[in-house]
């Protein structure tokens, strides 16, 4: 079935208002949306290329990179303004120098902010603007005793409050940069591979709430 262009803009604005709707009628600290990956049709994408993999496995959900320097990216299919996100994140196979992490503000593949760690502790926030990646308030990953190493599960938090931009590990504050180009978008999760490939991540208990 095709959907007309104009159809289309008509259900993505409509997807976009009903969820900002949401966000103004729910009080502070209240969940705006939570997925645990129990149920495979709830929407998250499930691709398989050269590049990796994304798929729910078990109960959680899995992102898989094969080609270095690559990153991989899913979203929630909603749309935010001011939030914390929230989700459990563990390596399961692959390098410890890797990257993974939350996403906030995410206006395309080409638009959006993250906050990300590696599994051998280090940690930055950056930005995604037109394609062309930067770090926020360093010039490269930094390193946080917070982290836990190696394929030990931790607890990431990314608050993207007005033009600040926070990052959390197992709730300590390791990072905090300013940034105003992006007010709103999509909410999601990132993995990438650095040189070395087969970055293998599982996430679970995805948690946005109004701050």
């Amino acid at each position: 079935m095709k959907i007309m262009p104009g159809l289309f803009l008509i259900i993505f604005l409509t997807a976009c208002r009903s969820s900002l709707i949401a966000e103004l009628v729910t009080q502070s600290g209240k969940a705006l949306y939570h997925e645990d990956f129990s149920n495979p049709t709830n929407g998250w994408s499930q691709t398989i290329s050269a590049d990796g993999s994304l798929k729910y496995a078990d109960g959680a959900y899995q992102m898989q990179v094969k080609s270095a320097g690559y990153d991989l990216r899913a979203v929630s299919g909603q749309n935010y303004g001011d939030v914390q996100i929230e989700v459990d994140a563990v390596r399961l196979a692959g390098p410890v120098e890797n990257r993974f992490g939350l996403i906030c503000r995410f206006q395309d593949m080409d638009n959006y902010y993250v906050f990300i760690i590696s599994s051998d502790g280090y940690y930055a926030i950056g930005k995604i603007k037109n394609g062309v990646a930067s770090l926020l308030g360093q010039e490269m990953m930094a390193y946080s005793g917070e982290i836990l190493q190696g394929s030990v599960p931790n607890r990431l938090r990314f608050d993207c409050i007005g033009d600040t931009l926070s990052g959390f590990v197992n709730g300590q504050t390791i990072a905090i940069s300013n940034d105003a180009d992006f007010s709103s978008g999509d909410a999601g999760l990132i993995t990438g591979a650095f040189e070395e490939t087969g970055v293998d991540v599982i996430f679970d208990n995805f948690l946005v709430l109004k701050p």
